[in-house]
């Protein structure tokens, strides 16, 4: 489906404002320090008993025994809560989120990570903002939701994952347990930009992520005494293979996704690097792809990248080496397999004595689709707590959950509620934390778009 950069203009004047009773914002807040306290990280354990929690604050508000799924896997588990819908015949619209958070060492803190602290206007500790700022948020929307007797058209259920941070286990056997769906809402993408006096300056709705792929490149030789070079040195021949990947660039390419971003920056961008984003957005134009491609912030937007990141070689100072090889990280366009990818870097590399393999089993999935209908909930409810901001479609870099469910079929947007200001971004570093003032239009903003969409 096609979709304008106009639209988002005049969308919000189009819907009507409908008043609602959202969700306690100091139930909110509670619940999500309560969750930070929960040390869900590898290893530990602690997943299942995070899930129970969540269980036992929806049960509280209503939900039926059987509305409410945990299934441990192993040390973590799933959870899935469902309210259901008045037409049995309609997909489900789906909401996640996960319950894992990254490893931190309280040594290394300023306060202990899982010891959650309200201060100076904040939520201190590991996860209050990467994801359990918004699993909160969603617990409380469906709990008010449940205590307020709504019943909707369509299906909702709430989807938690137990290792989106390490291997998605849990969310590969969610998407393919719930592949029949109309759509999934997900609480870690997209979000809200503050200014540094606190104001609502930009919101990102996520509807693509790049395709996160690894490659090994290898070389071999019997080796020998150093003091005897030889030609196939195998360390030779992988600078020169490091150095073609380094000089190598994907051909640029633009979806509607990057179209529609991209145009929507270009003004609040402005001077030369604005130009040339409006006119790759436009025509495609070649100078401004090179130009974007120079920018960090940006190639990652025009083209799939591929870059050595780490190396290993040799066995000994005083022998030559038996073997060398690089790990290359790929960030692959959405739409683009990572076969192809692989077979352009066989093309690059240009030596048959080097080996390619691809690490792991990595998941490709195209962008999904700028509805009209996802549009038109997220910029009225974004546009009801900051008026005027501008609201503008993104393609994220890294990977979360939506990657597996697009995989299979089902439109995935990142739509977060978090608004934060960008210096007070610390998702998987040294004293993570959230900001309070922002949990009761959050909770409104969740309210809004899960109604527009299970009408």
């Amino acid at each position: 489906m096609g979709w304008r950069c106009g639209f988002l203009a005049g969308v919000a004047l189009m819907l009507p404002q409908v008043a609602m009773a959202a969700a306690d914002p100091v139930v909110a807040k509670d619940i999500l320090m309560r969750s930070v306290a929960f040390r869900t990280v590898e290893g530990a354990g602690e997943m299942p008993k995070l899930a129970a929690y969540y269980a036992s604050v929806l049960k509280a508000a209503g939900f039926a025994e059987g509305d409410i799924v945990i299934t441990p896997m192993g040390e973590t588990a799933t959870f899935a809560a469902t309210i259901r819908g008045r037409d049995a015949a309609l997909k489900p619209l789906l909401m996640i989120g996960h319950m894992d958070v990254v490893a931190a060492d309280p040594k290394d803190w300023t306060r202990d990570p899982f010891v959650p602290v309200e201060e100076k206007g904040y939520i201190f500790g590991r996860g209050a903002e990467d994801n359990k700022y918004d699993v909160a948020m969603m617990v409380a929307t469906l709990a008010q939701l449940k205590k307020d007797g709504w019943t909707p058209r369509r299906t909702v259920t709430l989807l938690l994952s137990g290792d989106e941070e390490t291997a998605m286990v849990t969310t590969r056997a969610l998407a393919a347990q719930y592949k029949d769906a109309e759509l999934l809402l997900n609480g870690d993408g997209g979000g809200g930009l503050l200014n540094e006096a606190g104001e609502p300056v930009l919101y990102q709705l996520q509807a693509g992520e790049k395709t996160y792929a690894d490659f090994e490149i290898g070389f071999t030789d019997p080796g020998g005494h150093s003091s005897a070079p030889t030609a196939g040195n195998p360390l030779y021949r992988l600078a020169r293979a490091i150095d073609r990947i380094a000089a190598y660039q994907f051909p640029p390419m633009r979806n509607e996704l990057t179209k529609a971003s991209l145009a929507l920056s270009a003004d609040r961008i402005g001077g030369e690097v604005g130009a040339a984003m409006k006119r790759y957005a436009q025509s495609g134009d070649a100078a401004a792809a090179e130009l974007l491609s120079g920018r960090p912030e940006f190639v990652g937007q025009v083209r799939t990248t591929c870059v050595a990141t780490m190396a290993q070689a040799g066995h000994a100072l005083n022998a030559l080496p038996q073997s060398a090889k690089v790990q290359v990280n790929c960030r692959i366009f959405p739409g683009v397999a990572i076969d192809a990818v692989k077979a352009e870097l066989v093309r690059v590399v240009a030596d048959e004595s080097a080996t390619v393999t691809t690490l792991g089993d990595p998941l490709a999935s195209d962008a999904s689709p700028l509805r009209a209908d996802v549009m038109q909930a997220v910029v009225a409810a974004v546009s009801a707590r900051a008026p005027g901001i501008p609201i503008m479609p993104s393609m994220s870099g890294g990977a979360t959950d939506s990657v597996h469910f697009r995989a299979l079929g089902v439109p995935s947007y990142g739509v977060s509620s978090l608004f934060m200001k960008a210096e007070d971004g610390f998702a998987h570093g040294l004293n993570e934390r959230a900001p309070v003032a922002g949990i009761g239009a959050a909770l409104v903003q969740w309210e809004a778009v899960v109604r527009a969409l299970a009408k």
